[in-house]
């Protein structure tokens, strides 16, 4: 016969393979921090701060694509209210603020107290 038996060999596993077979494994997972895992807490985190900066005033676009005009933040019940249309008003919980179309400056304490005496 032309082919001999081949029989397997008893290598010993040596350490410096383990690590080289888990080489592989740890460079993907740093891709996949990098690429998806960092860039998703930074929008997070963005939006939170977008969230925190809302006020009286601004002009903001719900999730469910509603564009209004924030008349009161309740930051205790984390609750906002957006007048919608004339005289049409409705409460929005701050978390489904998809976004703020523009900033305004708030109207003062003063100038809302003259507006609700006429």
């Amino acid at each position: 016969m032309f082919i001999s038996p081949a029989y397997a060999q008893a290598a010993g596993a040596t350490s410096a393979t383990s690590f080289v077979q888990f080489v592989p494994l740890v460079l993907i997972f740093v891709v996949f921090y990098f690429l998806l895992i960092r860039p998703q807490q930074k929008k997070l985190k963005d939006h939170k701060a977008m969230l925190e900066a809302v006020r009286r005033g601004d002009r903001v676009i719900t999730n469910g694509g509603i564009i209004g005009l924030v008349t009161k933040v309740s930051a205790e019940k984390r609750e906002l209210t957006v007048e919608i249309a004339d005289g049409v008003r409705v409460q929005v919980a701050q978390d489904m603020i998809t976004s703020v179309v523009s900033k305004t400056e708030p109207v003062s304490d003063k100038a809302e107290a003259k507006t609700e005496e006429k």
